[in-house]
């Protein structure tokens, strides 16, 4: 599919490189993509600054840190209770499969982290696709809601379509490129945010307009 290649280079055209996802270590992304679910990335920077300042950015500290501690710590990202508990599956299933040493995840093969990082209660597709990608630098891509609306709305996919389906359907119709991946996936979400609305759609001023049938997105 055309579209899916030319809606990057209108998008490229827009933002060029986002330069997503924004940490300074592995185990910072992999943290970050579980705070980020059902909240705004400014609250997340809030926690992941409380949790560096604490000594809880490294795999061993957060393993062996108390529950309500990390609750504590992550409280901005809100949801903080069930965070936290993630997180420590998180840090746990590391501890018991690499020994926290995350260099050893280098070696496994994508499709066996993902189905063990989907084993962890707590982390779905999304999330686990966020790690895979702006952690462990794998060719997978991630798709949000965002991603999810621009696609029907283009007329890419029917509703039903499911995550798989979705992804593949990018996988497919791009270049394997983890750089390409992350950015495409950062400039989806600025079109969702600024101009591919829930409700009331920008449409007329959106870089992907050209792409529009008849310039009008079909009803989601």
């Amino acid at each position: 599919m055309k579209d899916i290649a030319r809606f990057y280079e209108l998008l490229f055209e827009t933002f060029g490189d986002l330069n997503w996802w924004p940490a300074e270590t592995v185990f910072e992304v992999m943290v970050g993509a579980i705070l980020t679910q059902n909240t705004n990335w400014n609250n997340v920077e809030k926690a992941i600054k409380n949790l560096g300042e604490a000594g809880l950015l490294e795999p061993e500290a957060m393993f062996r840190a108390d529950l309500a501690e990390i609750a504590r710590h992550i409280k901005p990202s809100g949801y903080f209770n069930q965070k936290a508990i993630k997180l420590k599956r998180l840090v746990g299933w590391l501890e018991s499969s690499v020994g926290g040493d995350l260099d050893k995840l280098k070696d496994r093969p994508t499709e066996s982290l993902r189905k063990e990082l989907l084993s962890i209660k707590g982390i779905g597709a999304e999330t686990a696709d966020d790690i895979l990608l702006y952690a462990l630098e794998r060719p997978v891509f991630v798709i949000d809601a965002y991603t999810y609306r621009i696609a029907v709305r283009h007329g890419w996919v029917p509703p039903e379509t499911t995550y798989d389906e979705l992804a593949s359907l990018f996988i497919d119709n791009l270049p394997e490129d983890v750089g390409l991946f992350k950015n495409y996936h950062a400039a989806i979400v600025e079109i969702g945010k600024t101009y591919c609305k829930k409700r009331n759609p920008l449409c007329e001023n959106c870089p992907g307009k050209k792409l529009l049938e008849n310039g009008r997105p079909y009803e989601v």
